[in-house]
């Protein structure tokens, strides 16, 4: 076996030369064969390999001073890109010292001011900056970095350490920082890192701002300095050297951001909490995927009724096990597996991805993704919570919000896919979700937010004494049945070559037709806000749009009735084809 994890580090690695060596094709190939291991020694052993090739990202990580060799795009949620090679020590102090020369420029620009909810660099160091990362590996280290660059320009450092992206911007809106600068890729595989950044007002920035941010960083990084990244800085010094630094604990500002919005969102977080562990009919079950929120969960729910409350997959493990750390189908299995097994009538499962700002449900029998949960949510609030005002969701969410806003008498608002288009409503929608598991509600953070969706499902469940599948039914047959499915291909194109081709799908205008199935559908009515959406005159559609985040292209769809999911995404495959994105 020694052997062995010599051959697989000898194939990917060349020594004492990172640009050459592909560390996580290393570390993948590990992984699988920890996986198969027979044995706690056998697995061991791989771990052993797995920490020798750790130790040499982590030099990676420390030392490179090269540019990203993908440039630095700010897309729907922050900045991405791999480990060590894009993503290290130098460029994350990169991206840290274009903020603040962004923040510099406020005096002379009225919009980006008003976009900052900052005034003055004066005030920016001030009121200083929120600092946290997930669970990847090297998040301190990066983490690190940032401070000592924020700490050269004098502004004050609310360190948060290993915290969700909710409880991150919670920290921001309670303590009144300027901003937060929060290292994580989200749901993106073992190899990648992030950097995120939210404004004052706690949610992802304006384009505004994160278009100034891509422009200054990469111009720091093409001249090899900034003003802010003086002669000497020591990148590594610890965080217990760095003067001002001020330890914060995330978890709880989320607490108290919840409490104080009580009268808006009609949860009692103490109250539910208390019921819970009251109810012993109930059984909750967390899959945190390795991920920040194994750090919080039990604290979330205040220790209570541990034999109760499950948490799957809490160990530290930067590799995930292998699978890609999103909620997806795929990865529900294990919780509703271990539910199925609970003699507990009512039983409340989730997955949550790596920093916590994404979440889907179960009740051991039917998963429940965000666009079904979104409308339950807003129904809940609406009715049994007395709360008035509209819904928010995503242009490729599912319309089952849109049947109930619509019973109810009330408006939604349907942007483009990403958190940061719900702005203009906030403090006016009961809620806003996206297709992609994310969720806030009113008087609450406006950034997505697991554990806000955890707690109001729990509430759900305490409140209607109902299961979450059955509180799915009985919407469903009171506002009709949605059927929605997702999915996204590789693509060789990307930027203007990729909008250029995808611009072919305009010939599928109103009164056409598209082919599902073997059957002709009319296309009712076109939005093209973020790519293209074609709704049939049946009410199902599809969707096509370019990922922000990677090199692919996503489509949606969703059908009136079971059967007819499988052929919509057969017709959006078919459309990509048609145009050269498939073969």
């Amino acid at each position: 076996m020694t052997a062995t994890v010599q051959e697989i580090i000898n194939a990917s690695i060349t020594p004492d030369d990172h640009a050459a060596s592909n560390y996580f094709a290393a570390i993948k190939e590990l992984v699988r064969s920890r996986s198969t291991a027979a044995t706690p020694e056998e697995r061991q052993r791989w771990q052993a390999g797995l920490d020798r090739v750790y130790e040499l990202l982590r030099a990676e990580i420390l030392t490179n001073t090269a540019p990203p060799r993908s440039a630095v795009t700010f897309g729907t949620s922050g900045w991405r890109g791999l480990l060590g090679k894009d993503i290290h020590v130098h460029s994350v102090a990169a991206v840290t010292a274009a903020i603040l020369t962004m923040y510099q420029e406020l005096n002379r620009d009225p919009e980006l001011r008003a976009a900052a909810g900052v005034a003055a660099f004066a005030e920016l160091r001030e009121r200083g900056c929120v600092l946290g990362f997930d669970n990847r590996f090297g998040g301190e280290l990066l983490a690190t970095s940032a401070a000592n660059v924020l700490a050269a320009a004098g502004v004050r450092v609310f360190y948060a350490g290993e915290a969700t992206t909710g409880c991150l911007s919670a920290s921001v809106l309670e303590r009144k920082a300027a901003f937060s600068i929060n290292l994580t890729p989200s749901h993106n595989p073992l190899e990648y890192g992030g950097f995120k950044y939210n404004a004052a007002d706690g949610g992802p920035a304006a384009p505004i701002l994160t278009n100034r941010i891509t422009e200054q960083a990469r111009a720091i990084l093409a001249r090899g300095g900034s003003p802010f990244l003086p002669p000497g800085l020591d990148l590594a010094r610890p965080l217990a050297s760095i003067p001002g630094l001020l330890r914060e604990d995330a978890l709880r500002s989320w607490q108290e951001m919840v409490r104080e919005g009580r009268d808006r969102h009609g949860i009692d977080y103490d109250a539910v909490i208390n019921a819970f562990a009251a109810d012993a009919k109930l059984v909750v079950a967390v899959d945190c995927v390795h991920g920040a929120a194994r750090n919080s969960v039990r604290e979330l729910f205040r220790q209570q009724a541990p034999n109760r409350l499950l948490i799957l997959r809490g160990e530290a493990d930067v590799t995930f096990g292998g699978i890609a750390p999103e909620p997806s189908s795929a990865n529900m299995q294990p919780v509703m597996a271990e539910l199925r097994h609970r003699p507990e009538p009512l039983k409340l499962g989730a997955i949550i991805d790596p920093d916590g700002d994404r979440i889907r449900f179960t009740d051991g029998e039917t998963e429940i993704s965000m666009n079904q949960f979104g409308a339950m949510a807003y129904h809940f609030l609406h009715e049994s919570k007395g709360k008035k005002g509209m819904v928010a969701k995503t242009v490729a969410s599912s319309n089952l919000a849109n049947a109930v806003a619509e019973a109810l008498g009330e408006e939604v608002f349907e942007p483009p896919v990403g958190f940061k288009e719900f702005k203009p409503v906030i403090g006016r929608a009961l809620v806003y979700f996206e297709e992609s598991d994310g969720i806030s509600v009113i008087g609450h953070t406006p950034e997505k937010d697991a554990f806000i969706g955890l707690l109001l499902a729990l509430d759900m469940v305490l409140s209607l004494g109902l299961n979450l599948g059955d509180i799915l039914r009985s919407i469903e047959q009171r506002y009709g049945a949605y059927y929605p499915d997702r999915d996204g291909v590789v693509v060789g194109q990307q930027g203007p070559q990729l909008l250029q081709t995808l611009a072919r799908l305009e010939r599928y205008k109103e009164g056409g037709s598209v082919l599902v199935g073997d059957q002709p559908r009319t296309i009712k009515k076109v939005i093209a806000i973020d790519g293209r959406k074609m709704i049939f005159s049946d009410n199902s559609w599809l969707m096509i749009r370019p990922s922000g985040t990677e090199p692919k292209v996503r489509f949606y769809v969703e059908a009136r009735n079971r059967n007819d999911t499988a052929a919509l995404v057969a017709a959006a495959k078919s459309m990509l084809a048609e145009i050269g994105l498939l073969p």
